[in-house]
């Protein structure tokens, strides 16, 4: 005899799951079409190739004040760190040896002229004597010489008075140059002598401002080659500066010229650069860079740098939709950047289509879909 066993109790929920996940498994997943990738066309334009060198400003002029007598100082006339123009009063040494010295050597002068009138009217006396025999040759002769060495005493004697007077002007220390001030090293009180070898203070012409910039010998010698090849053209922009904080500075300046020779230690050849500086925000030893510009190259390609990569070996490569929308590697050649873009010298050409957004989702031979995107200038 057969006993009916009870079936198993299945969950609705189980049957149900089960019945979806054969319908599902009967499905085919849909195709899916070309991956879209984001492309630059690429195109030829003339390019200005700048360098950033390092460098200092220098002031235009600078000058040491020193006195040219000795003294006492009796007075200050400036203010630190001010503005002076050429020929202002800065310092007042002591002056009373010096006024004496004048008023002696005005003394000597009037002593040599009196003397020299005595003696030109002896010798005119004795020259209307003509050949009589009233006088002798000699005395005659002597008479004269004495008229000339008096007219020579008139003259040194003149000439110590000009000197008193010049030593009395240098009493008052006057700026030689126009420029910004520093600060004083002596205060009234203090002994000068003449030519000492400690400067009463320091003055600098800071509007305009030189900036001196370093560059290698070896860049000058490549930029040259290019130049005569016809590859680069001559470049004469303006030229540009950051300051140390990284910031630009709001005047362009020029390069002045550069030196004739060589640094046998660095290697460098040193450039000079002049700015305006109006507002005195550059002040001299101040480490800045100079963005230069070099040359210009005609038909040069430049490609956005998220299109351009690296390989393993270090080559930088470039993914380009070629025809039939495929993707195509190329090797490329990188010189310097400009701006966000890449200066290419080889392996890319006008009109090549390059992929700078989807890099990551494709590779060589996939065929995909583009996708224009417009580059910033």
């Amino acid at each position: 005899m057969f006993t009916s066993r009870p079936l198993p109790h299945i969950p609705l929920l189980s049957v149900v799951l089960c019945l979806s996940l054969a319908a599902c498994g009967d499905q085919k997943p849909p195709k899916k079409g070309p991956v879209e990738v984001g492309v630059v066309t690429l195109g030829a334009q003339d390019t200005t190739v700048s360098s950033e060198l390092p460098g200092r400003t220098v002031s235009t002029m600078m000058s040491e004040v020193r006195p040219q007598v000795a003294g006492l100082i009796q007075k200050r006339f400036f203010t630190e760190g001010a503005m002076v123009t050429a020929g202002q009063p800065l310092y007042q040494i002591d002056q009373r040896l010096y006024r004496a010295s004048r008023d002696e050597a005005e003394a000597s002068l009037a002593s040599a002229q009196a003397t020299l009138v005595a003696a030109q009217a002896r010798a005119k006396r004795y020259g209307s004597l003509g050949d009589s025999e009233a006088v002798s040759a000699q005395d005659r002769d002597d008479v004269i010489a004495t008229a000339r060495q008096a007219q020579a005493s008139v003259q040194q004697a003149r000439a110590s008075l000009q000197t008193s007077n010049v030593n009395l002007q240098f009493t008052l220390v006057r700026a030689p140059i126009s420029g910004r001030i520093g600060r004083t090293l002596f205060t009234p009180g203090a002994l000068v002598t003449a030519s000492q070898a400690d400067p009463l203070t320091t003055i600098q012409q800071l509007d305009p401002i030189y900036v001196d910039v370093t560059q290698s010998s070896t860049q000058i010698l490549a930029l040259r080659r290019s130049l005569a090849a016809g590859k680069t053209l001559p470049a004469s922009a303006a030229i540009r500066l950051k300051l140390d904080d990284g910031t630009d500075y709001s005047q362009e300046g020029r390069i002045e010229f550069a030196e004739p020779i060589v640094d046998v230690n660095s290697g460098t050849v040193t450039l000079r650069a002049r700015f305006p500086n109006p507002d005195g925000m550059l002040m001299p030893g101040m480490f800045v860079r100079v963005v230069a510009p070099q040359s210009v190259v005609p038909g040069a390609i430049l490609a956005p740098q998220q299109g351009i990569s690296r390989d393993p070996k270090g080559n930088a490569t470039a993914l380009v939709v070629a025809s039939g929308n495929k993707v195509e590697r190329r090797i490329v050649t990188a010189g310097q950047a400009i701006g966000d873009k890449w200066l290419i010298t080889a392996g890319l050409k006008a009109g090549d289509r390059l992929i700078v957004e989807g890099t990551d989702k494709v590779k060589p031979d996939d065929v995909v879909k583009p996708v224009a995107i417009t580059a910033a200038k």
